[in-house]
């Protein structure tokens, strides 16, 4: 039991993350969450890669990567703007963007896994 508390002690906690910084000057920041923003809404919940390729599709000037749009994403999950959803089925997780006012379950459905046809039950015997 000794040892047990030991090991429990010893352990080191999550470190806290500083607060996120944007470099981008703030009217760009403001078009570029915004956008963000009104896509999340618009087509929600959404993971990373739906996100970037709808704002692909709308053409930011300002939005150079997908990497400054997950600092983006970020910063407004931090702000309150945005939130994250877990959704899973089994060992599968799908983690899905929505704003605070959009419904999970309007959720886009998950692609069905292809079944291999190696691991088939053989067809029944006449």
């Amino acid at each position: 039991m000794f040892a047990t508390a030991a090991r429990w002690a010893a352990k080191k906690g999550k470190p806290k993350m500083a607060p996120i910084e944007l470099t981008t000057p703030p009217e760009q920041t403001q078009s570029i969450t915004r956008a963000i923003f009104d896509v999340v809404r618009e087509h929600g919940p959404l993971t990373i890669s739906d996100v970037w390729d709808h704002v692909k599709d709308v053409g930011l000037r300002g939005l150079t990567s997908k990497r400054q749009m997950k600092i983006m994403m970020r910063w407004m999950r931090e702000r309150q703007k945005l939130r994250l959803i877990c959704d899973h089925d089994g060992p599968h997780k799908q983690f899905l963007y929505t704003t605070w006012f959009t419904n999970p379950e309007n959720a886009p459905p998950r692609p069905k896994p292809e079944r291999n046809p190696h691991h088939l039950p053989p067809p029944p015997k006449p």
